[in-house]
């Protein structure tokens, strides 16, 4: 038998975690604070003016809203180039971002689907797996996590 006591290090296991925890949730919360700001730029708050409206009224992922984001090039191009929240800023896309991006784009996409008039976060789920590339496993957790939510 031993004397071996867990309290203390589980106590600083508890510590450790809460540390990490809170690193996580001060970058979350500097996220939220600047989240699309370049929208309101001089560079990108023209073209948003402009399409903004147009993409409301247009269903995600049509050819009609592909089209739309095309039209929006430089102004998209800038955006992704200085927003962590969208894979188009990553060479390898989602598979470069880190579980922080992800969060936040989740949060993006669910905010966005409140701007469309059909808008469905389990349907652009979906469609962004296509045009994104990613895992059926991360796609549940996707789901799974604005079920949660």
């Amino acid at each position: 038998m031993s004397n071996y006591d867990s309290r203390e290090d589980t106590l600083k296991h508890m510590q450790n975690v809460g540390k990490f925890i809170n690193i996580i949730i001060r970058d979350l919360i500097n996220r939220k604070e600047n989240h699309d700001k370049t929208k309101l730029s001089d560079f990108e708050k023209p073209i948003f003016d402009e399409y903004t409206p147009k993409l409301k009224n247009c269903t995600y992922g049509s050819d009609e809203y592909k089209e739309y984001l095309k039209e929006m090039g430089v102004a998209l191009k800038h955006h992704y180039e200085n927003n962590r929240h969208h894979p188009e800023r990553f060479e390898n896309g989602i598979s470069d971002m880190t579980l922080v991006d992800l969060i936040e784009m989740i949060c993006d996409w669910k905010a966005a689907t409140l701007r469309h008039d059909d808008g469905d976060i389990i349907k652009s789920i979906e469609i962004n797996q296509k045009r994104f590339g990613y895992s059926d496993e991360l796609k549940n957790i996707f789901i799974n996590t604005v079920i949660l939510f």
